[in-house]
């Protein structure tokens, strides 16, 4: 066996996370009755560190109204290969922020990445409460 990347680990946890609070019969057995995260969404949104230390960053939109994001939601993993959900960043005017500590909100998108998690050396989860559902 392997052994596995601590990248990895997390976004795997994370994935188990976010699936946890899917849309269930809020009544069901399988269900966690007493999950908190609920009220926050579905999102653990995270962003990538490079081993040069630079954030890993996803172009979404191209060919349309362009962005680029270092802010991530895990949609699906495999072997430490992982679909990645961009998510736009959003100012306090909801204008996509440029800069990292302007960020407000961040909203999920349709466009995904494909990544190989292996090829980064940190992650940084954020808080819950940045994803909106809605632009």
């Amino acid at each position: 066996m392997s052994k596995k990347n601590c990248v990895c680990d997390t976004v795997e946890h994370i994935l188990d996370q976010q699936d946890a609070v899917k849309d269930r019969c809020p009544t069901s057995c399988y269900s966690n009755l007493l999950n908190p995260v609920k009220s926050l969404g579905d999102t653990i949104p995270f962003i990538l560190i490079n081993e040069n230390g630079t954030l890993f960053k996803a172009f979404g939109n191209v060919g349309g109204n362009c962005f680029k994001t270092p802010f991530f939601r895990v949609e699906h993993i495999n072997h430490c290969c992982t679909t990645l959900r961009l998510l736009l960043p959003l100012d306090c005017h909801n204008h996509i922020a440029h800069e990292i500590c302007d960020v407000e909100r961040l909203v999920k998108t349709k466009n995904c990445v494909e990544v190989d998690l292996t090829c980064f050396c940190a992650i940084q989860c954020l808080s819950p409460r940045l994803v909106a559902n809605k632009y």
